[in-house]
Protein backbone atom coordinates (compact mmCIF):
# COMPACT_ATOMS: atom_id res chain seq x y z
CA UNK A 1 0.00 0.00 0.00
CA UNK A 2 1.06 3.65 -0.86
CA UNK A 3 0.65 7.11 -2.01
CA UNK A 4 0.04 8.08 -5.64
CA UNK A 5 -0.83 11.04 -7.59
CA UNK A 6 -3.52 10.70 -10.18
CA UNK A 7 -5.71 13.10 -12.11
CA UNK A 8 -9.04 12.35 -13.08
CA UNK A 9 -12.87 13.40 -14.23
CA UNK A 10 -15.50 12.29 -11.61
CA UNK A 11 -17.94 10.32 -13.49
CA UNK A 12 -20.14 9.76 -11.06
CA UNK A 13 -20.78 9.23 -7.47
CA UNK A 14 -22.73 7.22 -4.59
CA UNK A 15 -23.14 6.89 -0.83
CA UNK A 16 -20.62 4.51 0.90
CA UNK A 17 -21.38 4.28 4.99
CA UNK A 18 -22.76 6.86 6.61
CA UNK A 19 -20.36 9.61 5.88
CA UNK A 20 -18.72 8.75 2.97
CA UNK A 21 -18.94 8.76 -0.96
CA UNK A 22 -17.59 6.21 -3.33
CA UNK A 23 -16.32 8.16 -6.30
CA UNK A 24 -15.95 7.02 -9.81
CA UNK A 25 -12.99 8.70 -12.16
CA UNK A 26 -11.75 8.23 -14.93
CA UNK A 27 -8.38 8.59 -15.57
CA UNK A 28 -5.83 8.70 -18.57
CA UNK A 29 -3.05 6.57 -16.93
CA UNK A 30 -5.34 4.25 -14.96
CA UNK A 31 -8.96 3.84 -16.84
CA UNK A 32 -11.60 3.85 -14.11
CA UNK A 33 -10.96 4.35 -10.83
CA UNK A 34 -13.49 3.80 -7.67
CA UNK A 35 -12.27 5.46 -5.26
CA UNK A 36 -13.39 6.46 -1.64
CA UNK A 37 -13.76 10.08 -0.26
CA UNK A 38 -13.87 9.83 3.06
CA UNK A 39 -16.41 11.57 5.28
CA UNK A 40 -17.08 13.89 1.98
CA UNK A 41 -20.87 13.94 2.76
CA UNK A 42 -20.56 15.96 6.59
CA UNK A 43 -21.11 19.67 6.25
CA UNK A 44 -17.60 20.24 7.36
CA UNK A 45 -16.22 17.81 4.84
CA UNK A 46 -12.29 19.64 3.58
CA UNK A 47 -13.14 18.06 0.50
CA UNK A 48 -16.12 20.57 -0.17
CA UNK A 49 -17.98 20.33 -3.86
CA UNK A 50 -14.33 19.69 -5.23
CA UNK A 51 -15.77 15.89 -6.51
CA UNK A 52 -19.02 17.06 -8.22
CA UNK A 53 -19.73 15.68 -11.23
CA UNK A 54 -17.93 16.33 -14.38
CA UNK A 55 -14.81 17.74 -12.56
CA UNK A 56 -11.36 17.47 -13.69
CA UNK A 57 -9.39 16.72 -10.55
CA UNK A 58 -6.20 16.07 -8.97
CA UNK A 59 -5.49 14.05 -6.60
CA UNK A 60 -3.69 12.39 -4.31
CA UNK A 61 -4.76 8.54 -3.46
CA UNK A 62 -3.59 6.01 -0.63
CA UNK A 63 -3.97 2.71 -2.48
CA UNK A 64 -6.12 0.21 -0.69
CA UNK A 65 -7.26 -3.35 -1.51
CA UNK A 66 -10.39 -3.01 -3.35
CA UNK A 67 -10.71 0.72 -3.03
CA UNK A 68 -8.55 3.55 -3.03
CA UNK A 69 -8.97 6.02 -0.47
CA UNK A 70 -8.47 10.01 -1.80
CA UNK A 71 -6.41 11.79 1.02
CA UNK A 72 -5.86 14.95 -1.74
CA UNK A 73 -8.26 16.37 -3.99
CA UNK A 74 -7.83 19.91 -5.59
CA UNK A 75 -9.64 21.39 -8.95
CA UNK A 76 -8.02 21.49 -12.40
CA UNK A 77 -11.21 22.26 -14.06
CA UNK A 78 -14.56 22.53 -12.59
CA UNK A 79 -16.66 22.89 -15.31
CA UNK A 80 -19.09 24.77 -13.67
CA UNK A 81 -20.84 26.59 -16.46
CA UNK A 82 -22.44 23.09 -17.39
CA UNK A 83 -24.20 23.22 -14.05
CA UNK A 84 -25.84 26.55 -15.08
CA UNK A 85 -27.62 25.04 -18.07
CA UNK A 86 -29.66 21.72 -18.06
CA UNK A 87 -28.89 21.15 -22.04
CA UNK A 88 -25.23 21.10 -21.19
CA UNK A 89 -25.97 18.88 -18.20
CA UNK A 90 -27.65 16.19 -20.19
CA UNK A 91 -25.17 16.51 -22.68
CA UNK A 92 -22.51 16.45 -20.31
CA UNK A 93 -24.29 13.23 -18.45
CA UNK A 94 -24.28 11.11 -22.23
CA UNK A 95 -20.41 12.27 -22.69
CA UNK A 96 -19.91 10.76 -18.52
CA UNK A 97 -22.22 7.98 -19.61
CA UNK A 98 -20.41 6.76 -22.53
CA UNK A 99 -17.02 7.10 -21.54
CA UNK A 100 -18.20 5.23 -17.94
CA UNK A 101 -19.79 2.31 -20.20
CA UNK A 102 -16.38 1.79 -21.95
CA UNK A 103 -13.63 2.81 -19.65
CA UNK A 104 -11.94 -0.41 -17.92
CA UNK A 105 -10.15 -0.40 -14.86
CA UNK A 106 -6.25 -0.58 -14.32
CA UNK A 107 -6.08 0.14 -18.37
CA UNK A 108 -4.62 3.72 -19.56
CA UNK A 109 -7.32 5.54 -21.10
CA UNK A 110 -5.61 8.47 -22.55
CA UNK A 111 -7.69 8.89 -25.67
CA UNK A 112 -10.91 8.08 -23.95
CA UNK A 113 -9.95 11.07 -21.04
CA UNK A 114 -8.70 13.56 -23.58
CA UNK A 115 -12.25 13.20 -25.71
CA UNK A 116 -14.06 13.29 -22.83
CA UNK A 117 -12.43 16.42 -21.77
CA UNK A 118 -12.49 18.14 -24.69
CA UNK A 119 -16.27 17.61 -25.34
CA UNK A 120 -16.77 19.24 -21.80
CA UNK A 121 -14.72 21.94 -22.39
CA UNK A 122 -16.87 22.87 -25.51
CA UNK A 123 -20.02 22.70 -23.39
CA UNK A 124 -18.09 24.80 -20.96
CA UNK A 125 -17.21 27.67 -23.65
CA UNK A 126 -20.51 27.91 -25.05
CA UNK A 127 -24.15 27.00 -26.08
CA UNK A 128 -24.92 23.75 -26.83
CA UNK A 129 -24.16 23.08 -30.30
CA UNK A 130 -26.56 20.96 -31.83
CA UNK A 131 -23.81 18.16 -33.42
CA UNK A 132 -21.44 18.40 -30.11
CA UNK A 133 -23.16 14.79 -28.87
CA UNK A 134 -23.25 13.16 -32.55
CA UNK A 135 -19.78 14.24 -33.22
CA UNK A 136 -18.54 12.51 -29.22
CA UNK A 137 -20.67 10.27 -30.27
CA UNK A 138 -18.80 9.38 -33.37
CA UNK A 139 -15.65 10.24 -32.28
CA UNK A 140 -16.22 7.63 -29.07
CA UNK A 141 -16.73 4.85 -32.13
CA UNK A 142 -12.84 5.63 -32.80
CA UNK A 143 -11.53 5.43 -29.55
CA UNK A 144 -13.35 1.86 -28.69
CA UNK A 145 -11.85 0.55 -31.90
CA UNK A 146 -15.70 0.23 -34.06
CA UNK A 147 -15.02 3.57 -36.09
CA UNK A 148 -18.76 3.91 -37.78
CA UNK A 149 -17.52 3.95 -41.80
CA UNK A 150 -19.51 7.23 -42.82
CA UNK A 151 -16.24 8.08 -46.11
CA UNK A 152 -16.19 4.66 -48.18
CA UNK A 153 -18.06 1.48 -48.00
CA UNK A 154 -17.66 -0.92 -44.52
CA UNK A 155 -17.61 -3.66 -46.96
CA UNK A 156 -15.19 -3.20 -49.62
CA UNK A 157 -13.71 0.14 -48.90
CA UNK A 158 -14.69 1.81 -52.39
CA UNK A 159 -16.21 5.34 -51.92
CA UNK A 160 -19.16 5.41 -54.27
CA UNK A 161 -22.69 4.11 -54.32
CA UNK A 162 -23.05 4.98 -50.20
CA UNK A 163 -27.04 3.88 -50.25
CA UNK A 164 -27.48 1.74 -47.19
CA UNK A 165 -26.53 1.61 -43.89
CA UNK A 166 -25.83 -1.18 -41.26
CA UNK A 167 -24.80 -1.41 -37.59
CA UNK A 168 -23.92 -4.77 -37.72
CA UNK A 169 -21.05 -4.23 -40.56
CA UNK A 170 -19.84 -1.01 -39.08
CA UNK A 171 -21.39 1.96 -40.96
CA UNK A 172 -22.17 2.82 -44.68
CA UNK A 173 -22.58 0.57 -47.30
CA UNK A 174 -22.99 0.54 -51.20
CA UNK A 175 -25.57 -1.55 -53.28
CA UNK A 176 -22.86 -4.09 -54.08
CA UNK A 177 -22.29 -4.92 -50.24
CA UNK A 178 -25.74 -4.29 -49.10
CA UNK A 179 -26.52 -6.98 -46.33
CA UNK A 180 -30.00 -8.32 -45.43
CA UNK A 181 -31.29 -5.35 -42.33
CA UNK A 182 -29.14 -2.88 -43.84
CA UNK A 183 -31.11 0.12 -44.36
CA UNK A 184 -31.53 3.07 -46.75
CA UNK A 185 -29.96 6.83 -45.20
CA UNK A 186 -31.85 9.72 -46.74
CA UNK A 187 -29.99 11.25 -49.16
CA UNK A 188 -27.01 13.21 -47.68
CA UNK A 189 -26.81 12.21 -44.43
CA UNK A 190 -23.63 10.39 -44.59
CA UNK A 191 -21.71 12.75 -45.54
CA UNK A 192 -23.42 15.45 -42.70
CA UNK A 193 -22.54 12.57 -40.09
CA UNK A 194 -18.79 12.53 -41.93
CA UNK A 195 -18.34 16.34 -41.59
CA UNK A 196 -19.61 16.45 -38.20
CA UNK A 197 -17.46 12.99 -37.14
CA UNK A 198 -14.23 15.08 -38.63
CA UNK A 199 -14.52 18.54 -37.37
CA UNK A 200 -13.15 19.73 -33.95
CA UNK A 201 -15.92 19.61 -31.07
CA UNK A 202 -15.11 23.25 -30.21
CA UNK A 203 -15.15 24.40 -33.79
CA UNK A 204 -18.23 22.57 -35.13
CA UNK A 205 -20.00 23.52 -38.98
CA UNK A 206 -23.29 24.98 -38.93
CA UNK A 207 -25.67 22.41 -37.94
CA UNK A 208 -28.94 21.38 -40.48
CA UNK A 209 -31.85 21.15 -38.84
CA UNK A 210 -33.17 19.01 -41.31
CA UNK A 211 -30.22 16.44 -40.80
CA UNK A 212 -29.31 17.19 -37.27
CA UNK A 213 -31.49 15.16 -35.78
CA UNK A 214 -31.23 12.38 -38.29
CA UNK A 215 -27.66 12.25 -37.63
CA UNK A 216 -28.02 12.21 -33.34
CA UNK A 217 -30.14 8.89 -34.05
CA UNK A 218 -27.91 6.63 -36.09
CA UNK A 219 -25.12 7.86 -34.02
CA UNK A 220 -26.85 7.00 -30.81
CA UNK A 221 -28.58 3.65 -32.15
CA UNK A 222 -24.87 2.89 -33.50
CA UNK A 223 -23.04 3.07 -29.91
CA UNK A 224 -26.14 1.23 -28.53
CA UNK A 225 -25.79 -1.73 -30.63
CA UNK A 226 -21.94 -2.03 -30.35
CA UNK A 227 -22.12 -1.47 -26.47
CA UNK A 228 -25.00 -3.87 -26.10
CA UNK A 229 -26.99 -1.45 -24.20
CA UNK A 230 -29.28 1.71 -24.08
CA UNK A 231 -27.95 5.27 -22.88
CA UNK A 232 -30.36 6.43 -20.74
CA UNK A 233 -28.83 10.10 -20.97
CA UNK A 234 -29.89 9.73 -24.25
CA UNK A 235 -33.40 8.88 -24.01
CA UNK A 236 -33.39 12.48 -22.03
CA UNK A 237 -32.61 14.37 -24.83
CA UNK A 238 -34.83 12.79 -27.37
CA UNK A 239 -37.57 13.45 -24.57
Amino acid sequence: MALRHDQGIVLRSYPFGEADRVVVLLSPNHGKLRTVAKGVRKTKSRFGGRLETFSHVDLILFEGRNLDMITQVALIDPFSRIRDDLDKVVAAATMVEVADAVAQEHESAVRLFLLLKRGLQALDAGPVHPDLVTAFLLRATDVVGVAVALDACAGCGRPDDLTRFSFAEGGALCERCRTPGAYALRAGLTGYLARVAAADMGDLPESDPSFSGEAMGVARRFVEYHLERRLESLAVIEA
